[in-house]
């Protein structure tokens, strides 16, 4: 979930906090708490997992609202956590076509009870936020390989923020989309792309896995989904005129700012699973060429 900024990065990220700190030392502080909840309930997997990602879920819904600026929060996100915790219930039962079904409702009710202005908006929050969800459940829901498909996912979305940001930053250069997020630079992309793609070829080639090229199409493709998420993201708060989708996470800002490139590349990667896999074995239809 820790994740960096692609671009180049002013002394300032080392100025000091209200409470005696840096930036850059709260950045890496929230970080050691994220990472190992997002690998340990992996790890766990079941009811834990499912849990963490409807939370995470309900959380992204309850920012982006606040982004948008709808006036009449409360029952959208009501509509949003009934959802949620309904479709992570059928998720746990092996129910995914139904989990489905339920998120699907809930986006469209939470944009019924939004403001007129609105509704367009809260329907692309609550099927974003959805995915949030339904993507990492889907993947972690497959028995045989549903661990490492995760696990991979982490590893490349991860390793394209923490390159993105170095390279960018050492090598500077044109800007990727000046326009929408003025930091991030091409070499920045070009470097985390390619950084994943390694990281992600050599995990898949530590656990075994045959087709190591196939595979490494595959994590540059998630890791360009990856970045892909974060500035769709950033255009939103852009466009809205938001710094942070929050302040829930000090020197992260939101859960949202930190899974934007997450949830683009877990989407991805399951509607990859599942076009080759179906919903019996997403995870396998991933990773297995």
């Amino acid at each position: 979930m820790a994740r960096a900024e692609n671009g180049s990065r002013q002394p300032s990220a080392w100025r000091r906090t209200g409470i005696g700190g840096c930036e850059l030392c709260l950045r890496v502080g929230s970080a050691l708490v994220l990472v190992p909840l997002a690998v340990g309930s992996a790890y766990l997997g079941g009811p834990f997992f499912l849990a963490v990602w409807a939370l995470a879920a309900a959380i992204v819904l309850w920012e982006w609202t606040a982004i948008v600026g709808e006036p009449g929060r409360a029952p959208v996100l009501a509509a949003g956590a009934a959802a949620f915790s309904g479709a992570a219930v059928l998720f746990g039962l092996s129910s995914p076509g139904a989990a489905l079904a339920v998120l699907a409702l809930g986006a469209i009710a939470g944009a019924g009870l939004a403001g007129n202005g609105r509704r367009a908006w809260i329907l692309a929050g609550g099927i974003y936020a959805g995915a949030m969800l339904a993507a990492p459940a889907m993947l972690r829901g497959d028995a045989e390989l549903g661990l490492l498909a995760v696990l991979l996912l982490f590893a490349v979305v991860w390793t394209t923020d923490i390159m993105a940001y170095f390279v960018g930053h050492a090598l500077a250069g044109p800007k990727l989309w000046p326009a929408v997020s003025p930091k991030k630079t091409w070499s920045g992309a070009v470097g985390g792309a390619a950084a994943a793609t390694v990281v992600g070829s050599g995990l898949s080639g530590l656990a075994g896995l045959d087709h190591l090229a196939a595979l490494a199409f595959v994590c540059a493709a998630l890791s360009l989904a990856a970045q892909a998420g974060d500035l769709l993201e950033s255009a939103l708060k852009r466009r809205f005129g938001a710094k942070n989708a929050s302040g829930l996470i000090p020197g992260h800002g939101g859960l949202m700012d930190r899974l934007d490139g997450f949830v683009a590349a877990a989407l991805v990667a399951t509607l990859l699973g599942l076009v080759r896999g179906g919903f019996d074995a997403p995870a396998r239809g991933l990773l297995i060429w």
